[in-house]
């Protein structure tokens, strides 16, 4: 028996999202500072710059985090790492490096409460149920999902998709029925949601956040003719093609984070 108190009863914490049994929470000022940081702090928080963690209710069931991303836990709450050998370690360590995502993803069951650590990103929580046939992200989005969703990797659909569009050539795909929560640099209310139905979308940089397994994609010339696309100024374009939708971000996510790195 357990009883949390000041988390979400905090009159400086309101819950962001929720979804199933996991829910966001966003600290509305950021408490925790020196006279040296208040001033970031204070500007920070008027440019919705704030600390969010996912809280993760274990009611008998499993979830599976990406590695490192549990901050506390209470209740008869297990670890487990998802590794069944060597070999399987092995392979899940060639995944992990070639998506940029830990190798081993431990999973946490039993019933109780998890806290995921504090991150300055926002926070994305996706149903499955909306992405038929599964939602192939961006490299570092995956923070923690039930651990009944299906984890895949893809490989682009040639290799000029990752040679051409500064891309790698594989990702995450995440497929079956469950929650699942993804970090963004974008929040929620900048992101453009676009629905395909047999339909082309071309996107010139690195805009696209999460889009639909469904969707055919690859690196094309912006023009039908090489010299025609040096004089519109495009070069290649990102190319999604068929039924499905897609995540747009304003900003490129790897400049982003690149952004990110240096401000730390």
């Amino acid at each position: 028996m357990f009883e949390i108190k000041n988390l979400i009863d905090n009159d400086d914490i309101r819950i962001a999202d929720k979804k199933g049994q996991m829910q966001v929470i966003e600290y509305m000022t950021d408490l925790s500072v020196t006279a040296m940081t208040a001033e970031i702090a204070y500007y920070s928080n008027r440019m919705n710059v704030r600390k969010r963690q996912v809280l993760i209710e274990l009611n008998g069931d499993e979830y599976t985090l990406s590695s490192g991303a549990m901050q506390w836990q209470v209740g008869n709450v297990e670890a487990v790492a998802d590794v069944k050998g060597v070999g399987d370690f092995i392979g899940k360590a060639i995944k992990g490096s070639v998506t940029k995502e830990g190798a081993v993803k431990p999973k946490y069951r039993g019933n109780g409460v998890l806290v995921l650590e504090p991150t300055y990103r926002h926070i994305l929580l996706e149903d499955l149920s909306q992405w038929p046939g599964g939602i192939v992200l961006d490299d570092g989005l995956f923070l923690a999902c039930e651990s009944r969703v299906k984890q895949d990797i893809v490989m682009r659909s040639n290799l000029s998709s990752a040679v051409l569009g500064n891309e790698g050539l594989f990702n995450l795909k995440l497929s079956g029925e469950g929650i699942v929560a993804l970090e963004s640099y974008v929040p929620r209310e900048e992101l453009v949601e676009i629905n395909l139905q047999n339909d082309v979308l071309k996107v010139d940089g690195n805009f696209a956040i999460a889009w639909s397994s469904d969707l055919q994609f690859t690196v094309e010339k912006s023009t039908k003719s090489l010299i025609g696309s040096g004089i519109s100024g495009e070069g290649f374009v990102n190319v999604y093609r068929g039924t499905g939708k897609v995540l747009l971000a304003p900003v490129n996510s790897q400049a982003m984070a690149q952004r990110s790195l240096k401000t730390i």
